[in-house]
């Protein structure tokens, strides 16, 4: 179980020589072997917890088993050109899109048999939503880190399971250093064949002392100015970006959300505490929302990271309130609103009050409003037990 986790670091126990990182990352290596063969499965376990922790949508970053023969295509090709990369690796990309929508059939069709989804006594789980980000490795050689993400662009545009790109792995790594311009120019030149994908970008997951100075003046602002990020996955580098206030200005303005995951950070960076940007986020306006990052590694879970927010961040309920409206305002999530702007605020003209046949029609027809709308309702039922 330690090789599969970070069981124990925060409290000392382990290795003393092993850092956080290095623990957290090692253990991706132990336990793939097992999820490639049992994806339901784990898929099922994580929508199982999300319920547990009262969260009705998640999204769970993931990837293809059509990767590979796409990756054995490009090889170390050169990415100088990436029209002429893209227009080689673009025929293969629809029977990659269609291998991974059958692969991801699987998957739902093992956890819907589950969680008895399609019989008369469903569990928990199964009113809990589940949507996917696709997730390139950003340690892979240029050209396959292209091919990967065009695969993600296709397959988000192609499948509405599919809601955003994203690219993971770690920060800090020299390949992920030394091409982190070039990933972001990728990004781009996808993103303006694809404007409708969405992005989610893991971006500033370092802090000084973990890589050069030079590298932490511009992820976040590349993810954001570059790539046009519309969540930022991490973003612990914020005070050391170039021109920060100017960045958070922009942020705060464009509503570019901020996912903190506060026990992989304190794991992997050591940064926790009143070291943690989270403050500093929400006092700039930026919009910030509460995730686990890798749950099973870091051995957390939703509950815990809000216990966290409240005993080492000093957030108090209206704090919390915030942060969950704002975790579904912000989501990759299909139709309006329930908000005519800022979560929390003024909500659209149909839905003044929730339960009127006209605010019925408007949840109809608006995925992300109909979950807003039963966040709401719980609060309301929250409330009236907690408070009165």
């Amino acid at each position: 179980m330690d090789a599969f986790s970070t069981r124990g670091f925060e409290a000392g126990t382990g290795d003393p020589q092993v850092s956080g990182y290095d623990r957290f990352f090692s253990t991706f290596d132990a336990f793939w072997p097992i999820v490639a063969r049992h994806g339901g499965k784990v898929m099922a376990i994580a929508r199982q917890q999300a319920a547990a922790d009262g969260v009705s949508y998640a999204e769970l970053s993931t990837g293809s088993v059509a990767t590979q023969p796409l990756l054995a295509k490009v090889g170390d090709g050169d990415v100088r050109d990436l029209t002429a990369l893209y227009d080689r690796i673009a025929p293969e990309l629809p029977a990659a899109v269609q291998a991974t929508r059958a692969q991801y059939d699987g998957y739902d069709a093992e956890m819907a048999a589950i969680d008895g989804c399609r019989t008369a006594m469903p569990k928990p789980a199964c009113a809990t939503e589940i949507r996917y980000q696709f997730a390139a490795l950003r340690t892979r050689p240029p050209a396959q880190v292209f091919a990967e993400l065009a695969l993600g662009f296709a397959l988000v545009q192609g499948d509405p399971r599919f809601v955003a790109v994203n690219i993971v792995a770690p920060e800090h790594h020299p390949v992920a250093l030394r091409d982190y311009a070039s990933h972001m120019r990728m990004l781009r030149f996808l993103k303006d064949r694809y404007p409708a994908v969405p992005l989610s970008l893991h971006a500033g997951e370092l802090t000084l002392g973990l890589v050069p100075p030079r590298d932490l003046r511009f992820h976040i602002r590349d993810a954001v100015a570059v790539a046009g990020a519309r969540r930022i996955g991490h973003g612990i580098d914020i005070p050391y970006e170039t021109d920060a206030r100017a960045l958070l200005a922009r942020m705060a303005r464009e509503q570019v959300a901020v996912e903190i995951n506060l026990t992989s950070n304190a794991v992997i960076l050591g940064v926790k505490g009143r070291d943690h940007p989270l403050s500093l986020y929400r006092q700039a306006g930026v919009p910030v929302v509460l995730s686990t990052d890798d749950e099973g590694v870091s051995r957390t879970d939703m509950t815990n990271e809000y216990l966290r927010a409240v005993t080492e961040q000093k957030l108090r309920y209206r704090d919390l309130k915030q942060i969950a409206r704002d975790s579904l305002h912000y989501a990759f999530l299909p139709g309006q609103s329930l908000w005519q702007d800022r979560a929390g605020g003024p909500r659209v003209a149909a839905c003044r009050v929730l339960d009127t046949a006209a605010c019925g029609t408007f949840l109809a027809t608006h995925a992300k409003a109909r979950l807003e709308a039963r966040l709401e309702r719980d609060f309301d039922r929250f409330e009236r037990q907690s408070f009165d």
